[in-house]
C-alpha cells in the first residue's frame, strides 16, 4: 500500500464491472470487478498510466507467465487471464481472496502456533513448486500472502521472481524478510533465499514484528541490514512457541545460505515435524512437479484425489502406525542489476564466501539456531527429487525403503535470556543453555570503551567483570560443545 499518491482512475473493461479499489502499490493498483461471465468477483490488477514503458510491461507480461505457470497449486493466487485495457494499460484478473492479507493481520491481531505451522507448511509447498519449475519468488513476505474465502493461504506478486536460465531484468527486495545475499553488489539470489525469506515471515507472525527489528531501539533501514548481515534475530519472547520451532526458523535464516534448510520442502517437512511433536494434525505439504510420472502419483477414492503430478508429503510416511507424541515497511524496493548478471541458478550457491563478516553489536540480542533437515518424500513410493541449475534429475521409485542423506552435523543453540547486575564498578551476566550437554562451555567477547576486548572461556553460564564507564555494559556469548561445535553469538546488555 502506497499513502503518497492517489490512486489511479479504474479502467472500464470489456465484461466487467468496477466494483472497489483493493489497494496500491509502487507501480500498479488492484481493483475489484464483477466479472459478467462466468458472474463473479475477481481482482485486477492494472499498470500505472505513467508507468507503462517497454521494460515494466516485459515485466507484467512475465509476471503473467509465471503466475499462470503456478497458479495450479492451491496456495498460490490463480490467475484467469491477461490483457491490455482499452486506455493501454496491461492488465491481470486474479482470484479474488476478500480475506485480510498476513501482512495485515500480523499487525493487529496474534496468530496461534498451530496457525503458523499449518500455513507454513502450505506456502512451503508453494514455494518448492516454483522452484522445481525453475522459478525465485524473491520478495515473499506477509503482504504477499493472501487468504482465500476458504482461509486457505495463497502466495502472490510474482511481479520480481526470475526463472533460472534467464537474466535478471530488475532486483527486488523487501528489507525486513530479505537474506544477507540480497545487500551484495550485485544482489545474489537462490532458492536458499527464499527460504529465508518464508522463515522470516513465519518468525514476523509469531512475534508481531519482524524478526531483525529490535523492539524500543532503532531501526532504520541500515540497522535492519546490518543485523541480517550478522544473523541476529530477535527473541520470540512467547512462552507458547517450541523450542523446536524457534531453532527451525533460526536456522532457515542463517546469514550463510549453505546452512539453511535445503530447500523449501526441507522446511516444509521440519514445520511438519513440529506439529507431530505438538501433536496437532499434520498439515499435507503439496508439491507440483511435470516432470514426475503420473504412474508414482495415486488416484485414491474416498474423495481423495491426488492431482496429477502433486505429491503429498507425510512425514509419517513409509512407518508403521504409531500414536502421536504429546508433548518497518512492507514496499518492495526495486534496482537494475550489475552490467553482465549472470542468470539466478537454482541450486543454492556457496555464498558465505562473499557475505559479509560478522561484527559485533551492541544493540541486538541474537539467537540463531542451525539445523540440518533430512528429506524423504513418500507417495505411491519413495521419490528423491532434486532441483539443479538447469537440470533437473529424474525421479524414481521404490516402495520398500526409504532415501534420506547423512544428517549433516547440527550447530547447538545459542545461550538465552542473557541478563546483567551491576553492582558498583562490576557487572555480572548470567545465561541460560537450552539444551545442555555434558563438557559444554561458553565463549564470550567483552568489550569496554576504555579498555581492550576480552575474549574467555567459562564452563558455568556466568561471568563477573568491570562494567563499562560508558553506562552501558554488552557481552557476546556462544556455547561451544565438547566436540568443538560452536552456536551463534547472543549478546546481553545492561545499562548502569
Amino acid at each position: 500500500m502506497s499513502p503518497k499518491r492517489a490512486p489511479s482512475a479504474p479502467p472500464e473493461l470489456p465484461g466487467y464491472d468496477y466494483v472497489s479499489l483493493l489497494g496500491s502499490g509502487g507501480f500498479a493498483d488492484v481493483f475489484l470487478y464483477q466479472q459478467l461471465l462466468p458472474s463473479r468477483k475477481v481482482a485486477i490488477k492494472v499498470l500505472l498510466p505513467d508507468a507503462v514503458n517497454r521494460q515494466l510491461i516485459e515485466n507484467f507480461r512475465h509476471e503473467a507467465n509465471v503466475m499462470a505457470q503456478l497458479s495450479s497449486h492451491p496456495s498460490i493466487v490463480t490467475i484467469f487471464g491477461a490483457a491490455v485495457a482499452p486506455d493501454g494499460r496491461p492488465y491481470l484478473a486474479m482470484e479474488y481472496c476478500p480475506k485480510p492479507n498476513l501482512g495485515v493481520r500480523y499487525r493487529r491481531e496474534r496468530f496461534s502456533v498451530p496457525e503458523v505451522l499449518a500455513l507454513g507448511v502450505q506456502i512451503a509447498g508453494a514455494v518448492e513448486t516454483a522452484h522445481r519449475a525453475g522459478i525465485l519468488h524473491r520478495d515473499i513476505k506477509p503482504a504477499n500472502i493472501l487468504v482465500t474465502a476458504y482461509s486457505r493461504p495463497a502466495l502472490t506478486d510474482f511481479g520480481i521472481a526470475t526463472t533460472s536460465g534467464v537474466a535478471d531484468d530488475a532486483s527486488g527486495m523487501s528489507i525486513p524478510w530479505s537474506p544477507p545475499e540480497s545487500f551484495l553488489e550485485p544482489p545474489r539470489s537462490s532458492p536458499a533465499s527464499d527460504v529465508f525469506s518464508l522463515a522470516a515471515t513465519l518468525w514476523t507472525l509469531l512475534a508481531g514484528r519482524t524478526p531483525f527489528e529490535l523492539p524500543g531501539g532503532s531501526n532504520t533501514s541500515v540497522d535492519l541490514i546490518d543485523r541480517i548481515q550478522r544473523g541476529e534475530v530477535s527473541p520470540l519472547a512467547r512462552h507458547d512457541v517450541p523450542q523446536r520451532l524457534e531453532a527451525v526458523l533460526a536456522s532457515a535464516m542463517d546469514p550463510e545460505p549453505s546452512r539453511r534448510h535445503a530447500s523449501a520442502m526441507a522446511l516444509g517437512r521440519a514445520l511438519q515435524q513440529v506439529e507431530a511433536e505438538m501433536a496437532l494434525p499434520v498439515t499435507p505439504l503439496d508439491v507440483l512437479d511435470d516432470s514426475v510420472d503420473p504412474d508414482v502419483v495415486d488416484e485414491e477414492d474416498g474423495g481423495a484425489t491426488r492431482i496429477r503430478g502433486v505429491v503429498s508429503i507425510d512425514p509419517h510416511a513409509g512407518e508403521p502406525a504409531q500414536p502421536q507424541p504429546t508433548g518497518l515497511s512492507d514496499a518492495t524496493i526495486r534496482r537494475a542489476p550489475a552490467p553482465g548478471l549472470p542468470a539466478a541458478s537454482a541450486a543454492a550457491p556457496a555464498e558465505a564466501e562473499a557475505a559479509p563478516r560478522a561484527r559485533r553489536s551492541r544493540r541486538a540480542t541474537a539467537l540463531a539456531v542451525a539445523g540440518a533437515a533430512v528429506v524423504a518424500i513418500a507417495g505411491a513410493g519413495i521419490v528423491w527429487l532434486a532441483l539443479t541449475a538447469g537440470d533437473r534429475s529424474q525421479p524414481q521409485a521404490n516402495p520398500s525403503q526409504t532415501v534420506a542423506p547423512p544428517p549433516a552435523a547440527q550447530r547447538p543453540p545459542a545461550p538465552i535470556n542473557i541478563t546483567g547486575a551491576v553492582d558498583g564498578d562490576t557487572v555480572a551476566f548470567s545465561w541460560t543453555n537450552a539444551q545442555p550437554e555434558e563438557g559444554d562451555a561458553f565463549q564470550y567477547r567483552y568489550e569496554r570503551s576504555d579498555a581492550d576486548p576480552v575474549t574467555a572461556q567459562v564452563a558455568t553460564p556466568e561471568v563477573v567483570l568491570e562494567r563499562d564507564a560508558d553506562g552501558e555494559s554488552c557481552i557476546l556469548v556462544r556455547l561451544v560443545r565438547a566436540d568443538g561445535r560452536s552456536s551463534n553469538d547472543a549478546t546481553g546488555c545492561v545499562d548502569g
